[in-house]
């Protein structure tokens, strides 16, 4: 069964990401996720409030999202550089999530909030106009003709973060893929709430400065692969 969102579509026919758990925890780690995660952990059980910001412990001055945040590394890099900015990370990998509840711990950082499930049950949840940014860094490309279908960037998804994000606010997508870097181009550019804000050639070659490299993007670099940066605006 599947559940409905509220634009009316399924909010996850088909599950876009692959495991959900890799090795062993260490023994720390193992007590993040026990002790920790769950006092990070939005309650879906009950409805969002009106100002997501809220969720968190201190008055903040935007909310921002990343889907998939892989180990944390950017979602951390984000929360260090932008204390006044609450973030909502979204990703179903267990050795991830721990990744970034180490990071947390470390350096005490009381701004974010953990999704350890599939992103489109949390987007569902949130009220409109909730979210000032939102990051879709390096997805799964599932690169086979026979995987398209599972990639997480669909129109379903697209209108789904329209309605979460505040009129001028931000979608940024990379990947390395060049395959999904079109397809983002054509999915999200047919989708008339937004604005693609390249304004000269090398803007989608570019990361900007307030995007910091991540592990799987330097290993993309290590390979040969050249990720492609986009940004778009909420009309």
């Amino acid at each position: 069964m599947t559940t409905e969102t509220r634009d009316g579509g399924d909010a996850h026919p088909l599950r876009s990401y692959g495991r959900r758990k890799g090795k062993r925890l260490t023994a720390r780690k193992a007590a993040l996720v026990a002790d920790l995660l769950p006092r990070l952990r939005p309650d879906l059980s009950h409805p969002a409030p009106n100002d997501v910001r809220t969720l968190f412990d201190r008055a903040l001055r935007e909310a921002w999202l990343e889907i998939g945040f892989g180990g944390g590394e950017h979602l951390l890099w984000q929360a260090r550089a932008n204390p006044d900015i609450g973030m909502i990370g979204c990703e179903p990998f267990l050795n991830g999530v721990a990744s970034l509840l180490g990071g947390i711990d470390d350096h005490g950082i009381e701004t974010i909030l953990i999704h350890d499930g599939d992103a489109r049950d949390l987007i569902a949840w949130l009220p409109d106009a909730s979210i000032s940014r939102a990051f879709i860094l390096f997805p799964d490309p599932w690169p086979k003709k026979r995987q398209a279908k599972r990639r997480l960037l669909t129109p379903a998804l697209v209108r789904s973060l329209a309605r979460i994000l505040q009129p001028g606010g931000e979608l940024r997508f990379a990947s390395d893929d060049m395959n999904y870097v079109r397809a983002a181009l054509f999915t999200i550019g047919r989708d008339g709430d937004y604005v693609w804000t390249a304004s000269r050639a090398n803007d989608w070659r570019e990361r900007p400065a307030d995007w910091p490299e991540t592990r799987y993007e330097r290993k993309a670099l290590s390979e040969g692969r050249k990720p492609s940066y986009l940004c778009f605006r909420r009309r």
